[in-house]
């Protein structure tokens, strides 16, 4: 159970569509090079926590174990935190490690297919809340064109973006239900940007490098798939 370089959003992605609740997963934190994360799965949700290696002993919060194995045992008997719906979250159900890093949402339907022996198309209607993802992109304002670096998180079907990501509340959350269209954008002097295209406004993002942008467009243009998708069907079942 224990992941090297797993992501935060592949992480989440992976305990969403494979796991149960308490079901969890170990770590390395982005933020340094002592700290782990410990993903868990309660309800529909992922929470992370921060386990500390002083070089000796592993910390949790105010709680000291000598080993993870300690860690872990703990955790199964005590409840780590109520969730949102007042569920205490064990320690249950360790994820196997037997599993290769998904880059965008694609690669986590193919090996939740293999995981659990139904096909991508029996996963599709619950992939939507599973696509996930959340990073730092530069964003060109709408009236002065200037350029600015904000946190973008993408749940479901919106994509929400924040001041930096320490904000709580969101500058703005966008619809993607009413988004038209995804691609790379060449007409900026910057480069690896896309524009998301809505109908009172085309937002311009550029990402650090071409492979992020490629993932954020690849993921946000599976979204608008999966949404027009639902839409067709929607409306063949009330024509019907």
């Amino acid at each position: 159970w224990y992941h090297d370089n797993l992501t935060r959003h592949a992480a989440e992605a992976l305990l969403l569509s494979n796991g149960q609740d308490g079901s969890y997963l170990l770590r390395k934190s982005n933020e340094r090079e002592d700290l782990y994360s410990l993903s868990v799965r309660g309800k529909d949700s992922v929470k992370h926590f921060h386990v500390e290696y002083t070089g000796t002993s592993f910390k949790f919060g105010f709680n000291e174990f000598s080993s993870l194995k300690e860690l872990v045992m703990h955790f199964a008997n005590q409840p780590l935190i109520g969730s949102e719906t007042g569920t205490l979250i064990v320690l249950k159900h360790p994820y196997p490690r037997q599993v290769e890093e998904p880059s965008i949402y694609e690669s986590v339907r193919v090996h939740t297919a293999m995981q659990t022996g139904r096909t991508e198309s029996d996963l599709v209607p619950n992939a939507p809340s599973l696509g996930t993802k959340e990073g730092y992109l530069i964003k060109q304002g709408r009236i002065i064109k200037n350029w600015k670096t904000r946190w973008f998180t993408l749940h479901r079907n919106e994509l929400k973006y924040f001041k930096d990501q320490t904000a709580t509340e969101p500058i703005r959350a966008l619809d993607l239900t009413e988004c038209s269209a995804v691609q790379f954008d060449y007409s900026q002097e910057r480069v690896n940007c896309f524009c998301l295209v809505f109908p009172l406004r085309t937002y311009y993002l550029c990402a650090k490098t071409g492979i992020e942008a490629d993932e954020w467009i690849k993921i946000l243009r599976w979204k608008l798939s999966q949404i027009r998708k639902q839409l067709e069907e929607r409306n063949a079942t009330l024509s019907s």
